[in-house]
């Protein structure tokens, strides 16, 4: 069963058609869109600060999403897949995003929508990613702009696959 706790009464309010995997965290000030995947190990804290995560949101194996005490907060958009081991720290994701594995955003950044950050890149604290961008490295910086065949065929292909592979576990007791 998942870790879902209150912190300081504050309980994480769930949205529908969710899977949240019985191994995954999520606690304190959170709330989580409808039709979103928190899959195994993922950890959602929202023990410092609140974290909001709109719909279709798919929050991947050992991902983390964190605050800063009194600072920061992590505001994520819809239609976003944060990837395996990523590292969403008080920042601000827009909508249609994908944030590659092993990546980490940093405190006050900002994601521009239709933005795919690579696979291990550190987006440093304070950077705006411009929308419809690929930002890879680290520190990470503008790569090239996206590609309209990107945003449908990996930001929109992901994002509704995790819907597909989440409705694998519904109905599992």
């Amino acid at each position: 069963m998942a870790t879902i706790l209150p912190v300081k009464g504050i309980f994480p309010i769930i949205g529908e058609n969710c899977f949240i995997a019985p191994n995954c965290t999520v606690v304190g000030d959170v709330i989580i869109g409808n039709d979103c995947s928190i899959w195994f190990n993922a950890v959602i804290r929202g023990d410092v600060n609140y974290i909001r995560i709109g719909n279709k949101v798919n929050i991947q194996d050992g991902a983390v999403i964190h605050c800063t005490y009194e600072k920061t907060q992590a505001i994520v958009g819809n239609n976003v897949s944060i990837g395996h081991r990523a590292i969403v720290h008080g920042c601000k994701v827009h909508d249609n995003v994908l944030i590659g594995m092993g990546a980490i955003i940093m405190d006050n950044a900002e994601i521009g929508s239709n933005s795919i950050i690579a696979a291990g890149a550190v987006v440093l604290e304070n950077t705006v990613v411009e929308p419809g961008s690929i930002y890879a490295g680290v520190p990470a910086k503008k790569v090239k702009e996206i590609p309209p065949e990107l945003i449908e065929g990996e930001i929109n292909r992901i994002a509704n696959n995790y819907l597909t592979y989440s409705s694998w576990f519904k109905n599992i007791s």
